[in-house]
């Protein structure tokens, strides 16, 4: 089984569609057997779901993602495990084991109206499109 974490400096990097790297496990029996470091070739959301199944991979870890990349993802065959934090070789660790606890109502609101002009992945704010570094909720 091929599982993909998106990957910044170690962590679950916390934005799928803005994401530059994967980290890409191979899973057996409970166990990572191997694990490499994939850049997205300068894709963004929907289209990241094309390159993880280029990469033949079975689940996603991930932070926040938005409804259009969890139905790309869905319609790819690809299972999602969002609202993760910290370390990416932990989340793995964690799924190989069985143990992921994840948030399956997982959500980024980057495309949706807010008033202050900012998104929320997971349970951070960006302000990305915003312009403004105003961080508050």
């Amino acid at each position: 089984m091929k599982v993909a974490v998106t990957y910044e400096n170690g962590q679950v990097f916390q934005h799928f569609g803005h994401t530059a790297q994967f980290k890409i496990y191979n899973i057996e029996n409970g166990k990572i057997l191997s694990s490499e470091i994939m850049d997205t070739r300068g894709s963004g959301h929907g289209a990241l779901a094309g390159v993880l199944s280029e990469l033949h991979v079975d689940v996603l870890i991930c932070g926040g993602i938005g409804s259009g990349a969890q139905m790309a993802l869905a319609e790819a065959g690809i299972q999602l495990f969002g609202g993760m934090k910290g370390e990416a070789d932990q989340a793995a660790e964690s799924f190989a084991a069985g143990k992921l606890a994840y948030d399956p109502h997982v959500k980024c609101g980057h495309h949706e109206h807010r008033h202050d002009g900012e998104h929320a992945c997971g349970d951070h704010v960006c302000d990305h499109h915003s312009g403004s570094g105003n961080s508050s909720r």
